[in-house]
């Protein structure tokens, strides 16, 4: 056999073994955990259970606040219907009316939060403070799964705003 077409083979038999290791490494089962799970603090921060978690967590939570956006944004409109003579009454309405659209507002920027930390959780930056990239813990993640940083950093952010809002 020529020489070229022992090379050819060899060339061959190497890439087959590289698709097959990519393969096995594409074809890897998602990790998948019970409807009662916990993330510990004995398991490794932020390993792939804990991003499941978290995960799942965040689009319920999103899912909740769309749904109850759509119903409020449909009530809502099912009383614009009723307008009143008596003014004191329209007022009270408006005013009802700007609660909830405040409310509904606030929720939004939520959703927006939601979207920005499943970001997080794709890239791997999820759990992690932006500013010190230490990591956030995982009491504080479950207490409020949107957090961006740590507490001590959250505080300084606070303590700036306030600085500046002062101004």
């Amino acid at each position: 056999m020529p020489k070229t077409t022992k090379a050819k083979k060899k060339v061959t038999k190497a890439k087959s073994k590289v698709v097959s290791k990519l393969k096995k490494v594409a074809t890897k089962a998602p990790i998948k955990i019970s409807k009662t799970y916990i993330p510990k603090d004995t398991e490794k921060y932020m390993c792939e259970k804990h991003k499941v978690f978290f995960r799942i967590k965040l689009n319920e939570w999103k899912k909740e606040l769309v749904k109850a956006n759509n119903e409020a944004l449909y009530n809502g409109s099912m009383d614009d219907n009723s307008i009143s003579a008596d003014i004191v009454d329209q007022a009270s309405s408006y005013t009802d009316k700007n609660v909830e659209m405040k409310a509904i507002n606030r929720q939004i920027k939520l959703i927006s939060e939601i979207d920005k930390a499943l970001m997080r959780l794709r890239d791997d930056t999820y759990g992690y403070c932006l500013d010190t990239a230490e990591p956030i813990g995982l009491k504080r993640l479950m207490a409020r799964p949107v957090a961006k940083y740590t507490i001590a950093a959250q505080e300084k952010h606070e303590k700036d705003e306030k600085v500046h809002a002062d101004d």
